[in-house]
């Protein structure tokens, strides 16, 4: 309903990238170079500086944006206020999660969302917490799930629930039959860890530092990309690690992992994360109400 050339100079706008607007819009660049010229023909004036294979916005684009951000956010308004008046809950809803919570926690969560609410559609982004964070920060999702804190106080961070960490090694592993991991004990042992920007590897980090264990002493023999990574690696005894009990719950049945509880013992926060908006879509808004019930009625480890 709203000014496609507008849409699509605003997503321009927003990435300053023509080609990542393509991407986003699911259009070819030349047709997003093509709603924009028009754009600009409409106002008789440039609304992008293109040099160097950069482009940045004019004085008169910087307008055209600020205003296109209050246009599609009455437009947002008035589709809600009439969805609120109908009870219809629908839309698109696009959210980023950093990888253990997307591959262990929100499959079943968004699996019942779309069985409450059929006509939302929910587009998900995986990417470690640093790369969600970002992603919330400039707008590109609606809403982050993270495994680590978050230091930027001007997002709203909803803690929906804990999560242990443990240590897991193999059944051959000398320390098999132990039941509890002394922290320092990590820096004696071949380490397989997460890579840089995950909240798992800086959950670990910091635990670590509080407990005064210098975690510059860890033998790091692996550095991974996923939980499944690394629990193939450890499987396969080349190393330790620490993760999310939530993550080996098939592995510990099966007997191709053991699970250790560190002393001290190792919890962290998932959490929400979202920009202060003053306004959000009704399917946000249910999405956060659905979600926080759910983490209520599975509060205990997996």
């Amino acid at each position: 309903m709203a000014d496609r050339r507008l849409q699509v100079f605003h997503t321009v706008a927003k990435l300053l990238s023509f080609t990542k607007a393509a991407e986003s819009l699911h259009m070819t660049q030349p047709a997003v170079t093509f709603q924009v010229r028009q754009l600009e023909e409409h106002f008789n004036t440039r609304l992008f500086d293109r040099t160097h294979n950069r482009i940045n916005l004019t004085e008169a684009g910087k307008q055209v944006y600020g205003y296109a951000d209050k246009i599609f956010e009455l437009y947002a308004e008035m589709n809600n206020a009439v969805r609120e008046v109908t009870g219809e809950v629908s839309g698109a809803l696009v959210i980023g999660a950093s990888t253990t919570i997307a591959e262990y926690m929100l499959p079943a969560l968004l699996g019942d969302f779309k069985v409450k609410y059929p006509d939302v559609t929910v587009h998900l982004k995986v990417s470690n917490t640093d790369g969600i964070v970002h992603m919330v920060e400039n707008n590109d999702i609606d809403l982050g799930v993270v495994e680590a804190p978050v230091s930027n106080k001007n997002l709203v961070v909803e803690v929906c629930r804990q999560d242990e960490l443990v240590a897991i090694i193999s059944p051959q592993h000398e320390l098999a039959n132990a039941a509890v991991m002394p922290l320092s004990e990590l820096v004696h042992h071949p380490f397989i860890c997460r890579e840089e920007g995950s909240g798992t590897r800086e959950v670990i980090a910091e635990h670590m530092h509080v407990n005064d264990v210098d975690n510059t002493d860890i033998n790091v023999c692996m550095e991974l990309g996923s939980p499944e990574a690394v629990k193939g690696a450890v499987e396969a005894g080349m190393g330790m690690s620490v993760t999310s009990r939530a993550t080996i719950s098939k592995e510990l049945q099966l007997g191709t992992l053991v699970a250790l509880q560190l002393d001290p013992p190792l919890q962290r926060p998932f959490s929400f994360v979202h920009q202060k908006q003053k306004f959000r879509h009704r399917a946000m808004d249910e999405l956060l109400e659905f979600a926080r019930q759910y983490c209520k009625d599975h509060s205990s480890p997996d």
